[in-house]
């Protein structure tokens, strides 16, 4: 016999399995309304640039694959690929003298920092264009002795060079600040368990700190790539035949200027588009192992899963209209 206990109300009772509700997702009329009215404006300014004459898009079709502008393309991307690499292996001389125990050597370190992010790129660049001004001649020899080896410094130094010294001197400056802050990211506890493994110190750099300061070191230095290949456009200030210079001798020439300055903003997107994918993938590796699961599918991956999301759905519709 069933005591009190055993029954319960009926309003406690749950309800039977046929009777369960459906999960409906909660409707969002802001965000279709907000997504509607962003596409009809990107689709008006889209339809106005493309209508729109004074954009000449026959002349940036006729100079975009021109000689003078891929030589130019050419040479600026040399002078980016050359200025991270110089700057990033002068930076992480300068991190490691920063982080040493040498209070000379950081004092040092510190200085260079100071004096270089505090001075305007453009202002450094004209410096070292005109440094002939200060020392005419650059010599090697005994002090006080017979020179060795001298050279004219308006010789040695020419528009390319120039850029490459100063725009590379001033990375530096950033890039020895973002090694900084990737090494200290590492956490203290595993140096320390390195050390009292009796690893070496070139070891534990190369197999513990780098590989997860990378993690911090790759978006920063990823955004400073793409702030190195904007900013090669200064350098034609100094006749520097990059990009931007070149379509500047060409609308010089030919007074498009609208149409050649097009040509330049379509080339920049196009390889900081590929950068930043490139960075993309650079993140992934290097996130292998975090304890925030599995990685973010890519963007290949993502429009694969909703082709096939649209696959399903087309062919669930088709069976639901045959019965």
């Amino acid at each position: 016999m069933a005591t009190s206990h055993d029954v319960l109300p009926a309003a406690l009772a749950p309800p039977p399995a046929e009777a369960a509700l459906p999960i409906v997702p909660r409707r969002r009329p802001g965000r279709a309304v907000a997504a509607v009215l962003a596409l009809i404006a990107v689709g008006l300014l889209l339809g106005s640039v493309a209508r729109n004459r004074a954009f000449q898009w026959d002349v940036v079709g006729r100079y975009l694959t021109s000689t003078a502008i891929l030589d130019g393309l050419v040479l600026t991307l040399w002078l980016t690929a050359a200025v991270m690499a110089l700057g990033f292996a002068l930076g992480t001389l300068l991190a490691a003298a920063r982080l040493s125990g040498n209070p000379v050597l950081s004092a040092l370190s510190w200085g260079y920092v100071w004096v270089f992010r505090a001075a305007p790129l453009l202002v450094q660049l004209l410096f070292w264009f005109n440094i002939g001004a200060l020392y005419p001649r650059l010599s090697l020899g005994v002090p006080y002795g017979p020179e060795l080896f001298g050279v004219r410094t308006v010789d040695l130094l020419g528009p390319t060079a120039t850029a490459v010294v100063g725009l590379t001197l001033h990375e530096a400056a950033f890039a020895a600040e973002v090694v900084r802050a990737g090494i200290l990211s590492v956490d203290q506890g595993q140096l320390e368990a390195a050390q009292s493994l009796g690893l070496r110190r070139t070891r534990v750099l190369r197999r513990i700190v780098l590989p997860q300061a990378m993690r911090s070191i790759v978006p920063t230095a990823g955004n400073m790539l793409v702030g190195t290949l904007k900013g090669t456009s200064i350098v034609s200030v100094l006749a520097v035949h990059d990009l931007l210079f070149s379509a500047q001798l060409i609308y010089n020439r030919t007074y498009q200027v609208i149409p050649l300055l097009l040509v330049a903003t379509l080339w920049y997107i196009a390889v900081t588009s590929v950068l930043s994918a490139g960075q993309y993938y650079l993140e992934r590796y290097f996130a292998r192992g975090t304890s925030r699961g599995a990685l973010p599918p890519t963007p290949p991956a993502r429009l694969r899963a909703a082709l096939a999301a649209l696959a399903a759905l087309a062919s669930r519709r088709r069976r639901e209209a045959v019965r």
